[in-house]
């Protein structure tokens, strides 16, 4: 009989292989075109499995970037006690720039071939960054739709979108200056 920890891995190796698959075939032969039973062939699973995993190619082309985005939203909203939005942004970056793979790699690859992909991820990102904006307009004691929380929400998810896609870790010293200045120098306005 299986362990509850050896099938709780087997289940991760084979949820990683279609994942895997169906990106590799994003990016080669375009969302579109790659059907579920060419992504079952290529993880050799079943069609029925993929599904099980994924019930629709959608939320298979888009599960990396939305746990991408829970992780961005748990880190803002769960922040520690004095700790700031923008100090929990930067911290999260950090640990998705030392978690960064392969497999966000080819993420990355299938999202440049499928710009609808690329819109529907970034309107996610959006979704989250707006959350963030709420966050920082309580901590401020602004608007929650006021000027300095919708600018700093922006120049956030550029700083978002840039950092965690090929970066280092100098990139995310630079972005996070910015992004501190930029507010800076709205408080001063």
């Amino acid at each position: 009989m299986m362990s509850e920890g050896l099938r709780e891995r087997s289940k991760a190796r084979r949820r990683e292989a279609i994942l895997r698959s169906a990106y590799e075939l994003f990016a080669a032969h375009g969302f579109e075109a790659t059907t579920i039973a060419d992504i079952a062939a290529a993880a050799e699973v079943s069609p029925r499995t993929v599904t099980l995993y994924f019930p629709s190619k959608l939320e298979l082309a888009t599960s990396q970037f939305d746990a991408f985005a829970d992780r961005l939203g748990t880190a803002l909203r769960e922040r520690p006690d004095g700790q700031t939005t923008l100090d929990a942004l930067e911290h999260w970056l950090r640990s998705e720039i030392v978690l960064r793979g392969d497999l966000d790699d080819l993420y990355d690859r299938m999202l440049d071939f499928n710009p609808q992909l690329r819109a529907v991820a970034n309107a996610r990102l959006t979704e989250v960054i707006q959350e963030g904006a709420r966050l920082l307009a309580e901590e401020r004691g602004d608007a929650p739709d006021g000027f300095v929380p919708r600018m700093v929400a922006a120049a956030a998810a550029a700083v978002v979108s840039e950092v965690c896609h090929r970066t280092q870790e100098a990139d995310l010293d630079t972005a996070m200056t910015f992004l501190r200045a930029g507010v800076g120098s709205l408080d001063s306005a």
